[in-house]
């Protein structure tokens, strides 16, 4: 996948697929929060997708969070946490990558953010700032927060295999689950619904005949 990165800098600049690639990953129960305004009282916070070569393709990194009965414990996510007073969104997402999985933060060329989303049960107000560099970081992982480091090849989000629906319990109820197959890691919630609305923004460049 031949993507450039002055052409999804030029993208993230332009109306974004928003709900309409988020409740794509979605679980049924999750739709009234996104359709409805947040509450007053949500916490901004901010979460990367950092881009970098590796092996000739764009990777991007995924973290496995510890098990440490936290509201998103042991689930993966991307690198990301709650706002601190005085920072910008973008400022957030590159401190936090920068602590949780050592990537080289002041390097990193900001290309752009996504669509603001709300989750219900941490109640976060996240903004997705999308970013790249121009080589593989030296990423040192917190142990304290990350259980193992997933890296993700961005063609990987274009295999309609690893597109998968299945039913789960969750508050008590079996809803049908969206989530992206990414080797043996279930990718669901907040972090898919993030993820197809990059994916939908990057099929918009691709050159269809």
């Amino acid at each position: 996948m031949n993507l450039g990165i002055e052409d999804i800098r030029a993208a993230l600049q332009q109306p974004l697929p928003g709900l309409a690639a988020q409740i794509k990953f979605a679980p049924e129960y999750h739709l009234p929060d996104l359709r409805n305004d947040p509450p007053a009282n949500a916490r901004p916070a901010g979460v990367l997708i950092l881009l970098y070569p590796n092996g000739g393709e764009w990777h991007f990194p995924l973290m496995r969070r510890v098990e440490d009965g936290l509201t998103h414990s042991g689930q993966i996510s991307l690198p990301g946490g709650s706002q601190e007073a005085g920072e910008s969104i973008r400022q957030t997402a590159l401190r936090e990558a920068c602590e949780e999985i050592g990537a080289a933060c002041t390097e990193v060329d900001v290309l752009g953010h996504l669509t603001t989303i709300y989750i219900q049960p941490s109640n976060f107000l996240v903004t997705p700032t999308v970013g790249q560099v121009n080589y593989r970081p030296d990423f040192k992982c917190d142990p304290r927060e990350v259980a193992e480091l997933i890296e993700v090849p961005l063609s990987t989000l274009f295999d309609p295999t690893v597109v998968k629906r299945e039913p789960w319990t969750l508050r008590g109820t079996q809803v049908e689950v969206p989530f992206f197959q990414i080797g043996s890691h279930k990718v669901w919630g907040a972090t898919a619904m993030i993820l197809s609305e990059f994916k939908m923004m990057l099929e918009m460049l691709i050159p269809h005949d």
